[in-house]
């Protein structure tokens, strides 16, 4: 018998998981986090999901893909529909700081390409350009 026929639609915490595209440990973990509810067990089995909890697994999913924080991600799900403003507000704040970091991340590229054209151009194969500039 499916999942579907055994409870209206709802799901074990493994049938969650595949459905979601996720491992069963992660769906442990969201509950430990608060990310996801964690169903009452009853007497004669196991907990059941409902399907929208797979819909919350995959937001959750979709927002890491996009650099939010697990922290960022239950802000953002307080606030849920109807909160547009906010959400974009708090979008927005995520876009600067990925600007940054990707700004940082240039400039260590260009050290490093820096580094890497010494060591290229180096005569003495005693000495590494690169070790010499990380030993200052």
């Amino acid at each position: 018998m499916n999942e579907a026929a055994q409870g209206k639609g709802e799901l074990t915490i493994g049938g969650l998981a595949k459905a979601a595209g996720v491992n069963v440990e992660t769906i442990r973990y969201y509950q430990r986090i608060g990310l996801v509810e964690e169903p009452i067990r009853p007497v004669s089995g196991f907990r059941r999901y409902s399907p929208q909890m797979v819909q919350r697994i995959k937001f959750v999913k979709r927002a890491q893909g996009l650099g939010f924080k697990l922290q960022e991600i239950a802000e953002l799900l307080l606030l849920g529909e109807g909160h547009c403003a906010d959400v974009r507000q708090r979008a927005e704040e995520k876009r600067k700081r990925i600007q940054s970091q990707i700004e940082d991340l240039k400039a260590l590229r260009d050290t490093l390409d820096e580094l890497i054209g010494a060591c290229r151009r180096g005569k003495d194969q005693h000495r590494c350009p690169i070790v010499e500039t990380l030993l200052r």
